[in-house]
């Protein structure tokens, strides 16, 4: 006699959007997703201050650069972006951002580290490529009608290629804005969303409630704060209509590279707190356009906007059947 249990599949478990993806784990309990910020937090810590040190030994013997470090350090609203050994250091130091938040997730497993990046579990790469293309065609276009405007107006397009590390700063632009961005993203639309979105269903809470704290982290005037106010709305709604940071990240990474290149060649003063009004309505333009065409094709695409968890297995009771001796039974056909 010999027991078979056939396994029967039960009803799916709800789809749950971007914001709600902490659920998704049956140990979920409402603390555990404070305990991954706060681990993140201790790891970050850590990782700053080595990262400190190390750069305070590489510039020891340039007093030059030690003296903007000391500045820096005094003045955070000072820093001169311009400055290759300064650019890098920031640029590290938000970058760290990434590896402390994935580490943090995994260590307290509240949830699969994929699922802070989408619905389906993983960074959808042709997704996020697609939004690189669409924000860099729109931010070149909208940058060349300013430019075109400003010439217009008498302000001369002077690009200096001769700029002082021009080059250097060029490289590493191409080589650290892209993980600061992203790293950025992780936080304030990956973890802070799905922190809030855990507690509260309604999306809004989850989009709106980080943005104060993402605008404390940039050093502008009004217009600067409303606009990185305004790029955060729509980053947290293009990640929960999306199901994902891909458009944010695509978005993020495309804006800062092109600025800080921008910078590399004395187009843009980087290092510049100040901003005006037609900037700001002109960024919200870029951006109204951008989510636009992101969400026609997010749509044409079918880019999946919930998770699709599979159905629990359990088994029933076991069912018996008696094996027939060899021999019995019809013949077999022919």
């Amino acid at each position: 006699m010999y027991p078979v249990y056939p396994p029967v599949q039960q009803r799916p478990a709800e789809p749950l959007d971007y914001h709600r993806l902490t659920r998704t784990y049956a140990t979920y309990r409402w603390w555990k997703p404070v305990m991954v910020g706060l681990i993140a937090l201790g790891l970050y810590i850590g990782a700053s201050i080595i990262t400190t040190i190390i750069f305070m030994v590489a510039v020891i013997d340039d007093p030059a650069l030690n003296q903007k470090f000391n500045e820096m350090a005094l003045s955070p609203d000072t820093i001169d972006m311009s400055d290759p050994g300064i650019f890098a250091f920031t640029m590290i130091s938000l970058i760290l951002l990434l590896p402390t938040i994935l580490i943090a997730t995994r260590i307290m497993n509240v949830q699969k580290v994929g699922t802070l990046t989408s619905v389906t579990g993983k960074m959808r790469w042709g997704w996020l490529g697609k939004c690189m293309l669409v924000a860099l065609s729109i931010l070149t276009l909208s940058l060349a009608l300013s430019f075109g405007v400003d010439t217009a107006s008498g302000i001369p397009f002077e690009p200096d290629f001769a700029a002082p590390n021009m080059w250097l700063l060029l490289i590493l632009t191409l080589l650290l804005v892209p993980f600061q961005a992203t790293a950025e993203e992780y936080i304030f639309r990956g973890y802070l969303m799905q922190l809030l979105g855990s507690w509260l269903r309604h999306p809004a809470f989850a989009i709106l409630i980080p943005v104060p704290f993402f605008m404390a982290g940039h050093m502008y005037d009004i217009y600067g704060q409303l606009d990185v106010g305004f790029f955060a709305i729509a980053a947290g709604w293009l990640a929960w209509r999306t199901g994902g940071l891909e458009a944010a990240i695509a978005l993020h990474v495309v804006n800062n590279s092109v600025i800080f290149a921008l910078g590399a060649i004395g187009l843009v003063d980087v290092s510049s707190s100040e901003s005006n009004l037609p900037s700001l309505i002109a960024s919200i333009i870029t951006t109204l356009i951008f989510v636009a065409v992101v969400v026609w094709l997010a749509n044409k695409n079918n880019i999946e906007r919930r998770s699709t968890p599979p159905a629990p297995i359990v088994h029933q009771a076991p069912q018996y059947y008696w094996p027939q001796p060899q021999g019995w039974g019809p013949p077999p056909a022919q």
